[in-house]
């Protein structure tokens, strides 16, 4: 019988359905599994079994009566640390929320729990979500499972980490500018990233990335990822199949250096969705992107800074009124961020926001000729864990967003994307990216199953994590 951490959503719902299994018996396997990998890859922040095994009860005992409660009762699910939940802790990566415990969920968890999911984990993420790796002052590194040595990336890469390593099926994260799509793309994993305004939010901490922030998901299979965006969007994100569709392949932004590994792979990918009945055109090096890559440290800083201008106003900060945030708890890269916002003028921020607008009416004219864009999902392979970003890429040397060129322009303008794998370059899992147009999730989804299911990827596992950390 196939291990129970093993196995996707769909799969575990068919399970319990049958009797062969009950999300108790999962759920115990999910902890074991994550208590193993744990040392290694550092993926989790806080387990919490208790609530978990009150939770799998209730869903074993609709199960028993044959009442679930839709697709993901009884299917364990970790949450970012950027999530609130109730009775558990909050710390966003930072000293500054040390020892803060959720009052209650913020919407997007409390949908989950009114549809049965098991919450049983937070995982590892940068301080404040604001870097590419996954490393804090707090809970220190979270590492690739493919190579220790290396990062998953990030910001959701403890999530990234955990599902690699079967520890539950299914993460729920954010993604502020590709913080689901890069780490997916590393760990070999699929990466949702849905339109903005699909999925509500409320009751969370301060948005810092204001709309351009939205609930992620990882999993394994593009079915279970449709099904937890379903979930939480409270709407049926199927769609009845992939049609033939126009695809712009853009291999490269502007004059950023793509590892020659991942654009082989990509490239690849855009012959085997041609030969399902797409047609593919390639583009020339899209500039669409960079001015948004120049800019949009400009808003993250400055949005960090005005929260820690007036941090007595977030009671996640739990400081009397009056009393400024003690910075000297956070790492250096939150520091700068925060030094970088506290100076920026309303030039730099309304040439923020003016980039934004002209990127959308792009993104319109560009999918007035086309139905999909496809991009590598990152420039660059993991490079070593506690090193913020990589010094060079395909030997030229690059800033620290050169890995992350193609993925924030869809949190700009609002667009789906998901990340999908494709292979393997230097050993390495590496992925590529599909975006659609505002609102056509549930297209962009239907197209990333039709790939899933002629290309499987879903049988392969980091060697370590099923030798050297296997449980039985």
């Amino acid at each position: 019988m196939t291990e129970l951490w093993r196995l996707g959503a769909t799969a575990l719902a068919e399970g319990y359905r049958s009797g062969a299994f009950d999300p108790v018996e999962v759920l115990n396997a999910c902890l074991t599994r994550a208590a193993a990998c744990q040392s290694a890859v550092n993926a989790f922040v806080h387990l919490d079994a208790e609530r978990g095994r009150i939770a799998a009860l209730a869903s074993r005992e609709r199960w028993a009566r044959g009442a679930p409660l839709g697709p993901l009762d009884g299917v364990p699910i970790s949450l970012k640390d950027n999530l609130h939940a109730a009775g558990m802790p909050t710390t966003w990566g930072s000293r500054l929320l040390r020892d803060f415990i959720a009052g209650s969920d913020e919407l997007p968890v409390s949908r989950l729990r009114a549809a049965g999911a098991v919450i049983f984990g937070k995982t590892n993420l940068p301080e404040f979500a604001l870097q590419g790796i996954t490393d804090n002052l707090l809970h220190g590194p979270t590492r690739n499972p493919w190579d220790l040595s290396l990062t998953p990336g990030g910001s959701s890469g403890g999530a990234a980490a955990a599902v690699a390593c079967g520890c539950g099926p299914l993460a729920l994260v954010t993604d502020g500018g590709g913080s689901t799509r890069r780490p997916a793309s590393h760990t070999g994993l699929v990466g949702f990233k849905p339109s903005a305004g699909l999925i509500a939010r409320g009751g969370g901490l301060p948005e810092i990335f204001l709309e351009y922030e939205v609930p992620g998901m990882l999993g394994r299979h593009v079915s279970d990822v449709q099904s937890l965006a379903g979930v939480l969007a409270e709407r049926a994100l199927a769609h009845a199949s992939a049609r033939p569709a126009r695809i712009l392949y853009v291999p490269r932004f502007g004059s950023n250096p793509v590892e020659p590994g991942i654009a082989q792979r990509v490239a690849e990918a855009a012959r085997q969705l041609a030969s399902l009945g797409h047609a593919i055109e390639e583009a020339p090096p899209a500039e669409w992107a960079e001015e948004i890559n120049e800019v949009w440290p400009v808003l993250s800083s400055a949005g960090l800074a005005w929260m820690l201008r007036d941090a007595a106003r977030f009671p996640e900060l739990r400081l009397p009124a009056g009393q400024a945030a003690d910075l000297s708890l956070c790492g250096p890269s939150a520091q700068a961020n925060a030094a970088q916002g506290g100076t920026a003028n309303a030039t730099a921020l309304f040439a923020a926001f003016a980039a934004i607008h002209v990127l959308r009416k792009r993104m319109d004219e560009v999918f007035s000729h086309c139905d999909f864009i496809l991009t590598p999902a990152t420039a660059a392979l993991p490079w070593p864990a506690q090193q913020s970003h990589p010094s060079e890429i395909g030997g030229t040397a690059v800033g620290p967003r050169g890995h992350a060129v193609f993925t924030a322009f869809a949190n700009a303008a609002g667009l789906p994307a998901i990340a999908l794998p494709c292979g393997f370059a230097n050993v390495l899992p590496t992925g590529f990216q599909l975006v659609a147009r505002p609102g056509a999730d549930a297209a962009l989804l239907a197209l990333a199953l039709q790939y899933e299911q002629a290309f499987p990827w879903h049988a392969h596992w980091p060697p370590g994590a099923v030798a050297t950390m296997a449980v039985s």
